[in-house]
C-alpha cells in the first residue's frame, strides 16, 4: 500500500467520522475501530476508488449505523436512571463486601469468609426459629411480665416448649428450602430476617440492662396527694433505744428495695454540696433530725426508767408515842 492509497483511507475514515458525529463518542469509537484495515482490504481487492466501490462516506455511515442496529437514525439518549446513585453505591458496597470476604477467609483457614459462614447455616435455622418463638411469646404477653430464656406465655413452660419446637421445626425446612424460592418470596424472606435480627439485639440489649442495673421502686400514693412523699431527701431510722442505725436499707413486701430522696450531702456551715459515700440511710447521719447518738448510751439489758418502789408499811407509818407513854397517870388520892 502506498501513500497515496494510505492517505485515501485515512480521508475516507475521517470522513465517516463526520457522518457519525451525532453519534455518542464510545459507540463512534466502536464503529470506527476495525475500519481502516477493512477499507485496506477493500482498497487491495480490485480497481478503483474507495467512493466508487463503497460509496461516500456518508452513506457508508449509514450502512455502519444499520449493521450496529441502529436503524431509523441516531437512537435517542436513554432516559437518566432515578436510581443511579442507589445502583452504584449498592455495587460499591458489595464490592467492597467481595474483597473483605477474600482476604479475610485464609484468616480463619478457609479460601472465602461466606465458605465458612455456609457451614453455619444450620445453627442459624435452629437460632432462628428460637428468636422467632421469643418474639411470638412478646407480642401475645404484650410486655405485661418478664418471659425469661423461654417463649412463655401465661407462665405455661409446656406452652413454651411447643412453641419453640414448632418455630425451631419450621426454621430449618424453610432454611433447607430457601435456595428453591423466587425473587420475590426469597427477598422477604430477608427482609424478615433483618428485621428479626435488629428486634433480637433490642432484646438482648434490655436485657442486659435490666441485669447491670439493680432496679428502684419509687414510692408511690394513690390518694389525694401523688407526690406525699417527693418532699423526702433523706430517711434516719431509730433503734428501740433511740440511737441512730446507720447503713440502713428498706425493702418492700417483694423483697424489692425502695428508693427515697437523693445521696447529695449539704454542709449547714457552709452550702457545699456533695455526694454521699453511704451505701444505706441515712446519706447524711450529721444532720440526724434528733441527733446521731443519744447523750447517754443506756446500759445493755436496762429496762426503761419507772417511778421508785413504794415505802413498807412500817417504815411508812409516822413516829408517834407508845401507847403507854400517852396513857394519863392516876391522880394520887387525897
Amino acid at each position: 500500500m502506498n501513500v497515496t492509497d494510505s492517505d485515501e483511507i485515512t480521508a475516507y475514515v475521517e470522513g465517516v467520522r463526520r457522518a457519525l458525529a451525532g453519534v455518542s463518542e464510545p459507540t463512534r469509537l466502536d464503529l470506527l475501530e476495525d475500519l481502516p484495515e477493512h477499507l485496506a482490504e477493500v482498497q487491495a481487492e480490485g480497481i478503483g476508488t474507495l467512493v466508487e466501490r463503497l460509496g461516500p462516506p456518508e452513506v457508508y455511515a449509514k450502512e455502519l449505523l444499520a449493521s450496529a442496529g441502529l436503524i431509523g437514525g441516531f437512537p435517542d439518549p436513554p432516559a437518566p436512571n432515578r436510581f443511579a446513585g442507589l445502583i452504584e453505591t449498592r455495587d460499591n458496597v458489595l464490592r467492597l463486601v467481595h474483597d473483605a470476604d477474600v482476604r479475610t477467609g485464609p484468616v480463619i483457614g478457609y479460601a472465602k469468609t461466606s465458605d465458612f459462614l455456609l457451614l453455619l447455616r444450620p445453627a442459624w435455622w435452629v437460632a432462628r426459629g428460637y428468636l422467632v418463638a421469643m418474639l411470638i411469646a412478646y407480642m401475645v404477653e404484650g410486655n405485661s411480665r418478664e418471659i425469661g430464656l423461654l417463649p412463655r406465655i401465661s407462665g405455661n413452660d409446656l406452652l413454651a416448649l411447643v412453641l419453640l419446637t414448632g418455630c425451631v421445626i419450621v426454621s430449618i425446612g424453610l432454611g433447607k428450602r430457601t435456595d428453591t424460592l423466587g425473587g420475590g418470596p426469597r427477598l422477604a424472606l430477608r427482609i424478615g430476617t433483618v428485621v428479626l435480627i435488629l428486634v433480637a439485639f433490642g432484646g438482648f440489649a434490655t436485657a442486659d440492662s435490666s441485669t447491670r442495673q439493680p432496679g428502684y421502686f419509687d414510692v408511690s400514693y394513690h390518694g389525694g396527694n401523688p407526690n406525699e412523699f417527693g418532699h423526702v431527701n433523706d430517711v434516719y431510722v431509730y433503734d428501740n433505744q433511740g440511737r441512730l442505725v446507720e447503713g440502713a436499707r428498706l425493702y418492700d413486701q417483694d423483697g424489692a428495695p425502695i428508693q427515697l430522696g437523693n445521696n447529695y450531702c449539704t454542709d449547714p456551715n457552709t452550702g457545699e454540696t456533695m455526694r454521699s459515700r453511704s451505701l444505706g440511710y441515712p446519706f447524711c447521719p450529721q444532720n440526724a433530725p434528733l441527733g446521731a447518738s443519744p447523750s447517754v448510751t443506756p446500759a445493755e439489758g436496762a429496762g426503761p426508767a419507772g417511778p421508785s418502789p413504794a415505802p413498807d408499811d412500817a417504815s411508812a407509818s409516822p413516829t408517834g408515842p407508845s401507847p403507854s407513854s400517852a396513857r394519863p397517870s392516876p391522880s394520887p388520892s387525897s
